[in-house]
């Protein structure tokens, strides 16, 4: 498995999941159902994942995937832009445009299957992809305070 690109990683859990006679339904379990989050203990902890979710009876894997897009990162980019004029120098730029040898790598994998009103899941991110998020939650978080210079009357 390439440390920065899952696409091989992605491959073989494709590959996996049909060995078990399973399917794939294309899929992204949010935040908003019950879950509960597999803790791999091993590099194939994603295989124990699935033959729990074969155990179980489940008669598919929800599988999702995320591709680190251009235009994801030039949104990044531009925000960041935004909340340091003038300084074009910040430490978030810096760390966005090393993103960009990342454009259209897969940075993360979920994996999911669903018994008795509760989904379970598994999911691997690369180091990149971890970056990318906590830019994208700073540059949010940021979005959202607003200054009050007004004078006080």
């Amino acid at each position: 498995m390439q440390a920065d690109n899952l696409i091989t990683l992605k491959d073989d859990m494709i590959a996996f999941i049909a060995g078990h006679g399973m399917r794939r339904l294309p899929g992204y379990v949010t935040d908003e159902v019950p879950t509960v989050v597999f803790e791999e203990e091993n590099t194939d902890g994603w295989k124990d994942f699935v033959e729990h979710a074969k155990a179980a009876g489940a008669p598919f894997v929800t599988m999702s995937e995320v591709i680190l897009e251009k235009a994801d990162l030039a949104v990044l980019l531009e925000q960041i832009r935004d909340q340091n004029f003038p300084d074009d120098q910040a430490a978030e730029l810096e760390d966005a445009e090393y993103l960009v040898r990342h454009v259209g790598k897969i940075g993360y994998l979920q994996l999911g299957f669903a018994h008795q009103g509760v989904m379970f899941i598994f999911e691997t991110a690369t180091e990149w992809y971890d970056q990318f998020q906590d830019l994208m939650e700073t540059v949010t978080d940021l979005g959202g305070i607003v200054v009050d210079d007004r004078e006080d009357d």
